[in-house]
């Protein structure tokens, strides 16, 4: 992500059409560095969210409100105090600074009209909300920065408040080509830092895609470029300042996955294989990212208890099934034991008192072999202890073969299970993920009355690019219901073949589905399945009426004799999505 000063440029041109003239009804302060201004301009009320965090410095217009403390905070008190009912004249940004500037008009307790400007600093962890008088004079900020914490800038009431120049950069607004050239290209650094690292308010994402538009690899050195590559990459970026200038933005997110990847001000060149959705406002794309990352982060640590359960029983499961493979290795020779008894009972009358072992014609393989035995035994009993020994084996191996199935039973369906927690997207899509490990006792039920909670979560529902609708399960019930409730007998089924991952039901209204309709189901198994990260995933595919249940089978599981298989790219950004 680059919240850099082309963003800011963004976020600067979106204020001065909506809020630069406005009044402000209403300050609170919801967070110790967050503000909520609420503005009112052309009879519509604009909401603010201006945040300091050292983490997530942020400020975009939003839909939400944050309510503040019953007992508003100084900073807040201060604020609606002088410029609660304040009318913005202009929101600006020197040359392409993270820092943006509102100018405020007010009266003052006389009546008298007086100006305020309200800064925000967006530079990570040193951001700040800083209220100066119109001649700099800081009256207050939501950070109070000392000397002792900062040998660069003290931030305190009755100070100067001034841009901090810690970096010698170029403004690229202002900057000439031989400037750019000269600075750029006199770096012994890879391109792309050399442009950021020289360029005020550009990131290393916008540095990159400008040597991506310009045909150079970012990682080549500035001081080996050929002439002509100098003169497209500034071509390039004087073309993206000169946007900039016009206020030509053109905000979009990028998405990995369908997890947002990155975000910027204009089209990533560099990301054209990915899907990218594109904004009116930079506002929404700010809101829609963070809201969307916040809420993954949020699933991932609400689901963090849930995959360790599972992860521990899988490892646990692993373990158990590889000691039963070693013990039914072990039963493999119980065959060699029954042909000692039987060789034994052929040859053994001649065998002499005390003989410690057996030589004998292997008449299976026609190959003389030498039988161990116990010399205080007869022929005969060494013979009944090699078959005592086989018969063991033998019913150890019969019980293994069941066990042995049935751990493999189990170890797939906590695969299956964790599939179905990489799939999760909310808080409802665990409820039943929860349900089913405590179905199956990885998971003890909480309070007496054991009820089960109610489940909200819906499978997802896509729509193929002819028209027909695509159910994709988040879990193993929800296969279930899909599978053997919801679809028809004339429905197709998509599964990944031999991993765990979502069953697929395309409905068919009893018509023959096009190819591409095939190939996009098949996508989206392939992606909501294991094999999600592998390039391709080979994809098995049936009509409904072939699918069975046997009976006792774990949630999710079930056989087909009868089916067709293609290989599916897990992609499926193309394929519309129905909310």
């Amino acid at each position: 992500m680059a919240f850099d000063g082309i963003t800011i440029a963004n976020i600067v041109s979106e204020l001065n059409h909506t809020i630069v003239g406005g009044k402000i009804n209403k300050i609170a302060q919801p967070e110790a560095d967050e503000l909520m201004i609420t503005v009112k301009n052309n009879r519509t009320q604009y909401r603010l969210f201006l945040s300091a965090s050292a983490s997530l410095p942020l400020i975009y217009l939003t839909g939400e409100n944050k309510q503040g403390p019953l007992t508003a905070p100084n900073f807040c008190m201060l604020l609606r105090k002088h410029i609660g009912s304040a009318r913005i004249l202009s929101v600006t940004q020197p040359g392409l600074e993270r820092i943006l500037i509102f100018e405020l008009e007010h009266l003052n307790e006389l009546g008298d009209i007086c100006r305020k400007k309200l800064i925000v600093e967006i530079m990570g962890k040193h951001s700040n909300i800083i209220f100066c008088q119109e001649d700099d004079t800081i009256i207050d900020s939501i950070k109070h920065i000392s000397a002792n914490m900062s040998s660069v800038r003290e931030v305190l009431p009755g100070r100067t408040w001034f841009i901090p120049h810690t970096q010698d950069k170029m403004d690229p607004l202002s900057m000439s080509r031989e400037a750019f050239t000269e600075t750029v290209f006199g770096k012994n650094l890879p391109v792309f830092k050399a442009v950021y690292t020289s360029l005020t308010g550009f990131s290393p994402l916008i540095a990159e895609e400008l040597c991506v538009r310009s045909g150079i690899d970012p990682k080549r050195q500035a001081q080996e470029l050929e002439e002509t590559e100098k003169e497209t990459l500034w071509q390039t970026t004087d073309d993206l300042v000169d946007r900039i200038r016009r206020q030509d933005f053109s905000p979009v997110i990028v998405y990995q996955e369908e997890e947002p990847l990155e975000f910027a001000a204009f089209p990533l060149t560099k990301y054209q294989d990915q899907k990218s959705v594109s904004y009116e406002s930079i506002s929404q794309v700010l809101e829609s990212y963070y809201s969307m990352k916040n809420k993954i982060t949020l699933i991932r640590q609400k689901s963090a208890d849930l995959r360790r359960i599972v992860t521990t029983a899988i490892e646990r499961t692993s373990k158990k099934y590889e000691l039963q493979q070693k013990q039914q290795k072990d039963t493999e020779k119980k065959e060699k034991y029954r042909i000692y008894g039987e060789l034994l009972n052929t040859y053994g009358y001649h065998l002499e008192e005390g003989a410690r072992s057996l030589e004998a014609l292997n008449y299976y393989t026609n190959e003389m072999i030498t039988i161990p035995l116990d010399e205080h035994l007869s022929a005969a009993e060494n013979a009944k202890k090699y078959f005592d020994r086989y018969t063991k084996l033998k019913r150890t191996e019969e019980a293994l073969n069941e066990l042995l199935e049935e751990t493999r039973s189990d170890l797939e369906h906590l695969e299956s299970i964790r599939t179905s927690l990489d799939i999760a997207l909310d808080e409802d899509d665990l409820v039943e993920v929860r349900e089913e490990l405590m179905e199956y006792g990885y998971l003890r039920r909480k309070g007496s009355s054991g009820k089960k909670k109610k489940i909200v979560s819906r499978p997802f529902h896509y729509r193929s690019s002819d028209g027909f609708d695509i159910y994709v399960g988040k879990n193993n019930f929800q296969n279930d219901e899909l599978s053997f409730k919801f679809a028809s007998g004339n429905d197709w089924w998509f599964h990944a073949k031999g991993q765990p991952g979502s069953h697929v039901i395309v409905k068919s209204n009893g018509e023959e589905l096009p190819d591409r309709t095939f190939e996009e189901a098949a996508r989206l198994a392939a992606f909501y399945s294991k094999g999600r990260q592998a390039p391709k995933v080979e994809i098995d595919y049936t009509q409904k009426k072939n699918l069975k249940k046997p009976n006792g089978a774990k949630p999710g599981f079930v056989i087909y004799h009868t089916n067709y298989s293609m290989i599916a790219e897990p992609k499926i950004h193309e394929i519309e999505e129905i909310k």
